[in-house]
């Protein structure tokens, strides 16, 4: 459980180190396979290809998961892996141990069988995504840059298959996450001369802070998260007694940005939004939307991802999209212009709140989907190039 940057379980993580070795013992064993453990908890694995000309790409998912209390009403204690009516309970089934054991179900499945890559990979397991990534992830990277790799994509966890989610769409859609929205958190703060409740002055504090957050939140127009920049109040304090008007009063917002936007250009709105001399607004931190990865079809990971999509589930929609939250395959932008984020997660309505949420669960026919998603995936990407598009350029 990574419950801040400086509080992780780091006993679990060991124990999670030991129970990889068991139960993937081709994977470690393996002449064709390198493992390094990085920032003592992360997982580098580099496979080699018979072709080292072809440039190499790089999977990635998480180890570490958000803190669960069964108290808040789980109907299976939260780390159990509870098997009920077909699916198995627990805290990172979706988020994100489906991908971490997934990848190395199959890859084990493909080493037990004789498998040999022409097309050399990495796969790197982050121990702290869940708090940014900057132990885990940045480390890896920086790993990779001292030996010169460049990659030619990176699939991470994000977006997912979507059935009956979104309006509009007849049948299920996959949404391979081209980008990522920025993120801001700004502090809105006031100071005023303090006084007496009983002879309160024409504005307070609170009264001057509430009408400039308000201003904010207004601005956004009601539709979905996909499509703008999110605003949300997350913390709003004022007051030390209950007849006492405060003189200082402080709001944190939170703005998920849309790649439409920049973070310059959100600041600037925000400033002439609350327009108001007396409200300071500083940034907290944040950072710009990453860059738009490739979806043409020359575009050798969204195809390759979009081939072995509709081999498995050919009635699906495919499309590209964008990812509301952040992950820490951001910080490999170094090492590749074309990062995808998805995996073959099946949510269908309410499947949502479980992300981050009580009763997380997948069903095992799902997860066995997964495994067969990378098993194939592997293979796939062992051809040299795309075949040539025929036909003149069609929507996705």
């Amino acid at each position: 459980v990574s419950f801040s940057e400086m509080n992780q379980n780091t006993t679990a993580l060991q124990e999670f180190d030991k129970l990889l070795r068991k139960v993937f013992p081709t994977v470690f064993s393996s002449r064709l396979v390198k493992h390094e453990v990085v920032a003592d908890y992360s997982h580098l694995f580099t496979v080699q290809g018979t072709e080292p000309k072809l440039l190499p790409y790089m999977l990635l998912a998480h180890i570490d998961v958000v803190p669960a209390n069964e108290a808040d009403g789980w109907e299976a204690p939260p780390f159990s892996a509870k098997e009920m009516n077909g699916f198995i309970y627990g805290r990172g089934t979706i988020d994100n141990k489906q991908s971490v054991m997934g990848i190395l179900q199959a890859l084990e499945y493909l080493l037990q069988r004789g498998y040999v890559p022409r097309r050399g990979f990495y796969i790197g397991l982050g121990h702290d995504e869940e708090v940014s990534g900057y132990s885990g992830a940045v480390n890896i990277v920086k790993v990779l840059k001292s030996r010169g790799v460049k990659l030619h994509y990176v699939l991470d966890e994000g977006l997912a298959v979507l059935d009956g989610v979104i309006d509009g769409l007849d049948g299920p859609a996959a949404l391979i996450g081209i980008s990522e929205k920025g993120s801001a958190t700004v502090k809105l703060s006031v100071s005023t001369k303090p006084g007496h409740s009983s002879m309160p002055s024409r504005e307070s504090s609170i009264g001057i802070l509430a009408a400039a957050v308000t201003r904010v939140m207004e601005r956004t127009p009601t539709t979905n998260a996909f499509v703008r920049t999110t605003t949300a109040v997350t913390m709003f304090n004022s007051g030390v007694k209950v007849n006492v008007l405060p003189s200082h009063a402080e709001a944190f917002v939170n703005l998920r940005i849309h790649s439409a936007q920049t973070l310059q250009e959100v600041l600037e709105l925000i400033e002439s939004t609350v327009s108001d001399e007396r409200v300071k607004i500083e940034l907290v931190n944040g950072f710009d939307p990453l860059p738009i990865s490739s979806f043409d079809e020359q575009s050798f990971g969204f195809q390759i991802i979009k081939k072995t999509v509709l081999d498995m589930f050919p009635q699906l929609t495919v499309a590209p999209g964008i990812c509301v939250g952040n992950t820490d395959s951001r910080h490999y932008t170094d090492l590749t212009k074309d990062i995808y984020r998805f995996a073959p997660s099946w949510f269908k309505p309410g499947d949502a709140q479980r992300f981050h949420g009580i009763n997380e669960r997948i069903s095992c026919k799902n997860y066995e989907e997964l495994v067969l998603f990378y098993f194939r995936l592997f293979q796939n990407c062992d051809v040299r190039s795309l075949p040539t598009p025929h036909g003149s350029q069609h929507e996705l």
